[in-house]
């Protein structure tokens, strides 16, 4: 079997995994091309910057330090098989396992659900504009399906938009957030756009990213839909 390749590491966060001490393992390799990806580095499948027995060593000598290790990207279910493996010699450890997933692998995730106890899951865009954000057509579809299964484990979920104000209006945040709640989900993130690739002629400003985030009207329908809603405005 192929060795799961790791682009990155963060050897200790208290956000990654709500409520856990985690670290978090950024896998290679991603179907998408998101217009905002802050993580462009990861998305061509290669060789990994870190060699990963000597990262199973060092999670080793975090048992009892840390709760948990989250696996992110990239999407890291990209890797299959190699990912699949890795994630079960890490919960053979004892940490709990989280999954940061574009949900573009909803066979896979079924895989993996009965050693993955939480994941946060990508909810890029309206239908509409989906394949505009992330240059595929199916991409929607899987993340519903994905949705649609995740919520049948009894498993921890958040859900998180990232509001690029090019492709997220604030009706469509609204859609969104109904559709989620709709699927029974209690954990939504609004979470603040980072620019960094930005054309010329298509550049955002403060105002246009802070909109979500400043519309009082917006924030109560939306709370009114969660047990939780995380406003991650920074």
């Amino acid at each position: 079997m192929k060795q799961i390749q790791i682009g990155g590491l963060v050897s200790f966060t208290t956000i990654d995994f709500p409520g856990k001490l985690a670290a978090v393992l950024f896998l290679v390799g991603c179907p998408f091309h998101c217009v905002y990806c802050s993580n462009e580095h990861l998305i061509p499948l290669g060789e990994g910057e870190y060699d990963a027995d000597k990262v199973f060593n060092w999670l080793k000598s975090r048992v009892g330090k840390l709760e948990a290790v989250v696996f992110s990207g990239g999407e890291a279910l990209m890797q299959a098989d190699a990912t699949i493996e890795y994630m079960k010699r890490v919960h053979d450890l004892g940490f709990a396992i989280g999954l940061h997933t574009n949900g573009f692998y909803p066979e896979l995730l079924k895989k993996v659900s009965d050693i993955v106890d939480w994941i946060g899951l990508d909810f890029k865009a309206t239908k509409q504009k989906y394949k505009d954000l992330t240059g595929l057509d199916i991409a929607y579809e899987r993340m519903i399906e994905s949705l649609k299964y995740w919520m049948t484990t009894g498993h921890g979920i958040e859900v998180r938009t990232t509001c690029d104000p090019r492709f997220v209006s604030k009706q469509d945040l609204l859609e969104i957030a109904k559709i989620a709640a709709g699927f029974g989900v209690k954990n939504f993130a609004v979470q603040k756009y980072t620019p960094y690739h930005e054309t010329e002629g298509q550049e955002t400003t403060d105002d246009m990213r802070n909109q979500f985030f400043e519309d009082t009207e917006l924030r109560d329908e939306i709370n009114n839909l969660f047990d939780n809603v995380f406003w991650r405005n920074m």
